[in-house]
């Protein structure tokens, strides 16, 4: 069984987290630090982003962690992140981990049009992992991360209206965004098989973590007396998010895993990450294979896959 308290060596390995900054990103970042790895945390707040990786070093001494501007709704910040990791020695690991958990009431969208959630949770990411896959390639054994949610099983993807202009809610907006970041995740790893490629993507999903029942880490997550009292009211079925990281974190570290695997909870919400079996339209080859070209336009771009 996978231990996240004893984990492999990560010496020597580098890795992005998107979204580092707080919640499961940032502990995410922290326990590859802590692994030993070089951790890159690529967040749109340059003031958050330096909080965090105050806090990383002050908790794991000796740490190795830096910041890089990242706003996965900005094409020309996405284009300059990827342009600084092609410029890296190695790049072992991309963890799309960025994202809105809380969509907004009304629909909104990104300087190019696309919808604000499906752009800062999955599109964006898109354009980042065709930007950065140079690098991946040429690092051995290199793995791209996707983080789904529980979400997928209480929403459905609409290909007929993706980006949600005739039918948007905030509830349709988040759960399609997370069940086509599940499904690219999958028919990613699809591609890059059939392309022969080293690269693995791999999806798993944090169970359900809250602020609440989070250590709390000065500048990175600080929930009020009232938030702490109502998430733990809720301990029974939730956890915090420093172990909603476990399951990336195995993603990124479990040498036995492929990108067939689907990893999260052992309880489903809260629990040591295992293996899980996730959606029949997030693993479905056909949904996939009708969703990656849609993504593909939105995101301005041709994944480099053969």
């Amino acid at each position: 069984m996978w231990d996240p308290t004893a984990l492999p060596d990560a010496l020597g390995r580098t890795v992005v987290v998107t979204g580092g900054n707080a919640g499961v990103g940032y502990f995410t970042g922290e326990q590859l630090a802590r692994a030993g790895a070089q951790v890159i945390l690529a967040c749109r707040d340059p003031e958050r982003a330096e909080a965090a990786v105050s806090a990383i070093r002050r908790r794991v001494p000796g740490s190795r962690v830096e910041a890089m501007p990242l706003d996965v709704t900005d094409r020309a910040s996405i284009d300059a992140a990827a342009e600084h990791l092609r410029e890296r020695e190695r790049v072992d690991a991309l963890v799309l981990n960025a994202g809105i958990v809380h969509p907004p009431r009304e629909r909104r969208t990104d300087a190019v049009g696309n919808e604000l959630v499906l752009s800062t949770n999955v599109i964006g990411h898109v354009r980042l992992v065709a930007g950065v896959l140079p690098v991946l390639e040429r690092t051995p054994g290199a793995r791209i991360v996707s983080l789904g949610s529980l979400a997928t099983r209480l929403g459905r993807l609409r290909l007929d209206d993706l980006q949600l202009e005739r039918s948007y809610t905030s509830w349709r907006a988040y759960s399609g965004s997370k069940i086509a970041a599940q499904a690219f995740g999958f028919e990613l790893d699809r591609r890059l098989r059939a392309a022969g490629s080293g690269v693995t993507s791999l999806v798993v999903h944090p169970g359900y973590s809250t602020s609440g029942r989070t250590p709390g880490i000065r500048g990175v997550n600080q929930p009020t007396r009232v938030k702490r009292f109502v998430d733990n009211l809720q301990a029974g079925w939730t956890q915090g998010k420093d172990h909603g990281a476990w399951a990336p974190v195995r993603a990124v570290l479990d040498a036995e895993l492929t990108g067939e695997d689907y990893i999260g909870p052992v309880g489903r919400t809260k629990g040591i990450p295992t293996h899980l079996h996730p959606t029949r339209a997030s693993r479905s080859p056909r949904v996939g294979a009708r969703l990656l070209p849609l993504l593909e336009d939105a995101a301005g771009v041709d994944l480099p896959l053969g």
